[in-house]
């Protein structure tokens, strides 16, 4: 995770990741054009971000990983692109980024992508006819339909990089939610299921067998323990990150954690006899050292762009979301609070949370529903934000954002005025806010701060920014 990571700042920061970037290409991807091995890029549980978030060292986006890829196969002659699965996104908001992510992992040359429940949210036939029309092999080999047990997708196919033979087979765990396919799908006994399939992908050739594994990474390694047969597991299904693949039993696993911040990069040596001798295998961070690839980064923006103003004229025609005259709890917007709580609302101006709208338009994120949430106040609640037209009421970190609904007026003061933990934890989680703490943060935001109070530091995302390198 980003909180074990060695913090640099400055320019001699930036030099030392372009070096690590650099060191790790090559190192990976061989020298001049190696062919004596294979090198295998994967990915795992992407979530259908296409663009690094903004809230701290922006990591991942398809424009980066397109720049890794490029970089790989210059150096190296035998490069295979997989993905474990979980790449749909995980919101209904967000369904209009599945058909690009695949569209995208195709021009990637992404040979073979498991199944998560991310595939699943929105139906199967959507998956699978949005994979078959981008060209995207999906696998699973004990995702079957219901009753009748046939494949729902490929249980495992062979894909061939310059003359390896890799057998690719995916699983999906049986407690997975199978959303709306969960009465026409099924997930059979990952045991029984891969062991049918590295037997079938042994006799059909296959020099190396990767898993992609939707399985957690301690199901994943409790399989790979009891099925001999698998060289490499793609770890997926909500996994750590882990800066080296991890020996199990004869296997190596790679945790590249999710969002797509990680590529694992693992690569295979054979012996004279096509037999495995060594696996060597490591996870690289897709941080700002790894420039954005100028084409992919285009067809991003236009998409994201495109997404965003359907999803701003979709929450326009909601309306507001309260029924004039409504006696329902909402929002009623800091302007009604200002009317008593003038010392209040002129520290509030003060403070971070003041900002925090403006820290969205400055990224071009302000109809990103993954984003806004955490920028506004209501957003989607009764009264709350909707869209872009909201912000001058409802835009920023307001009273009710931490004090709650404004009808609720009465029972704030009635049951305490402390704000818990949890409100603050909402938004500043260790994915959004890795560095948070109350002790450090509370004192920026209460409404009498103790004297001499330091500022906080300079975020990495705002340094960039200032600099003028922050991601697009």
């Amino acid at each position: 995770m980003a909180g074990s990571e060695p913090k640099r700042t400055g320019s001699a920061g930036r030099m030392l990741r372009l070096a690590l970037f650099a060191c790790a290409c090559a190192l990976l991807a061989g020298c001049g054009g190696d062919r004596s091995s294979l090198v295998i890029v994967t990915t795992n549980d992407v979530g259908g971000k296409t663009s690094p978030c903004g809230c701290h060292t922006p990591k991942g986006g398809l424009a980066r990983k397109a720049t890794f890829l490029d970089s790989v196969r210059t150096k190296h002659a035998n490069v295979l692109a997989l993905d474990a699965g979980g790449f749909f996104p995980a919101t209904d908001d967000e369904r209009e980024a599945a058909p690009f992510m695949l569209a995208e992992m195709a021009r990637m040359g992404t040979a073979a992508a498991g199944v998560g429940a991310n595939e699943l949210r929105y139906g199967y036939a959507f998956a699978r006819e949005h994979a078959r029309s981008a060209g995207v092999p999906l696998v699973s080999a004990n995702l079957v339909k219901y009753p009748d047990g046939q494949p729902a997708f490929e249980g495992w196919r062979i894909v061939e990089s310059g003359g390896y033979k890799v057998g690719v087979f995916g699983l999906l765990s049986r407690t997975a939610e199978l959303g709306p396919a969960r009465d026409s799908l099924r997930a059979d006994d990952p045991d029984s299921c891969a062991t049918t399939a590295i037997a079938a992908l042994r006799k059909a050739g296959a020099e190396i067998v990767v898993l992609l594994s939707q399985l957690g990474k301690a199901e994943g390694e409790s399989l790979a323990t009891r099925v001999k047969g698998i060289d490499l597991v793609v770890g997926g299904g909500g996994v750590p990150v882990l800066p080296s693949g991890q020996k199990v039993a004869g296997a190596i696993a790679l945790y590249g954690g999710n969002q797509g911040w990680h590529v694992g990069v693992a690569d295979v040596r054979l012996t004279k006899e096509r037999r495995v001798l060594d696996v060597a295998a490591k996870t690289v961070v897709l941080d700002p050292a790894v420039r954005n690839q100028p084409a992919m980064e285009a067809r991003v923006k236009a998409f994201e762009d495109s997404m965003n103003a359907h999803l701003q004229a979709r929450d326009a025609a909601m309306g507001a979301g309260v029924t004039p005259g409504a006696n329902v709890a909402h929002y009623v917007g800091m302007s009604n609070c200002i009317k008593c709580h003038v010392p209040e609302f002129e520290q509030w101006k003060q403070s971070p949370h003041a900002k925090a709208w403006a820290t969205l338009t400055e990224q071009h994120k302000e109809s990103t529903p993954a984003c806004v949430g955490c920028h506004v106040t209501g957003y989607r609640e009764p009264g709350g934000f909707r869209t872009a037209d909201d912000a001058a009421r409802l835009g920023n970190v307001q009273c009710e954002s931490c004090h709650g609904m404004g009808t609720d007026h009465r029972k704030w003061v009635d049951e305490g005025n402390t704000v818990a933990e949890a409100t603050c934890r909402k938004c500043h989680t260790e994915t959004t806010s890795p560095t948070f703490t109350m002790a450090a943060y509370r004192p920026h935001v209460l409404h009498t701060p103790p004297a001499g109070l330091k500022p906080l530091p300079e975020s990495p995302a705002k340094r960039l920014m200032r600099e003028g390198k922050a991601p697009h």
